[in-house]
């Protein structure tokens, strides 16, 4: 059984189909990317599975449970996390305590223990404390454990996301163009970390520009174009389809 599966998914705002009847399966352990033309419609399916929309038609299945329509502290409840093509880091909070933030889920929500400071929130606290600061060496990030988010540079904070993301203990991760804005040495990090989660017992998923990256990482690729899946396959099968080269370069090139 697939880890995931999504079946003639579709969704409408008012007249604008912007994704309509894509199907796929993802198995676990592999990097699965998601690529198309500007507009094609790979950050909306992203939102659609991850709980951000709801869908308009089609299903959504994680280890053959029915999850289309569940909101996103359901789904990272069952090990689904996500990172954004836009930032969205804590910058008044120190690097570390927005790796902390990613485990909230996990953490016992008592109020009246957590306002009395008992012995067992503080030593989840200092557990917390210790799992970020493992996170954080993880995607390359040691030096940075007592900065603030606000001083870090944009690469670093990039990979800050997928810690924070990773704080989650996800089966499964969305990456939302992880190398968007980096430079040529901040993408062969990324590139790096990407396979190091995979690797790790993490299925990716992503949504990348960067084709070079792309082929270079995934296992499986899916192309989207105008909400409609195109084609699927491996990288290089991919690359010789006639339909994804006129996607990209127009059917004159």
């Amino acid at each position: 059984m697939a880890l995931l599966e999504v079946k003639d998914l579709s969704i409408h705002f008012g007249g604008v189909k912007a994704v309509q009847n894509v199907s796929f399966s993802i198995d676990a352990g592999i990097v699965y990317a998601v690529i198309g033309p500007n507009g094609a419609g790979k950050t909306t399916l992203f939102n659609l599975i991850t709980g951000v929309y709801t869908p308009t038609a089609g299903q959504i299945f994680l280890d053959g449970e029915a999850i289309g329509g569940k909101s996103p502290d359901e789904l990272a409840r069952r090990g689904v996390a996500r990172t954004f093509q836009n930032l969205q880091i804590c910058m008044n909070m120190s690097a570390i305590e927005n790796v902390m933030v990613g485990a909230h889920l996990r953490l016992d929500r008592n109020l009246f223990k957590a306002a009395l400071r008992w012995p067992s929130i503080k030593k989840r606290d200092r557990e917390l404390h210790t799992e970020a600061a493992e996170l954080m060496a993880f995607v390359g990030l040691q030096a940075y454990v007592n900065a603030r988010a606000d001083s870090m540079p944009y690469g670093a904070l990039k990979r800050l996301e997928i810690a924070r993301a990773l704080a989650m203990k996800p089966r499964l991760i969305f990456l939302d163009e992880p190398a968007a804005g980096l430079n040529p040495k901040e993408t062969i990090e990324v590139d790096q970390l990407v396979r190091k989660v995979a690797d790790s017992g993490v299925t990716v998923v992503l949504v990348e520009h960067d084709m070079k990256m792309v082929m270079n990482l995934s296992d499986r690729i899916l192309v989207l174009d105008y909400g409609r899946k195109l084609t699927e396959g491996t990288g290089l099968e991919v690359r010789r389809n006639p339909d994804v080269i006129a996607a990209y370069l127009g059917a004159h090139a």
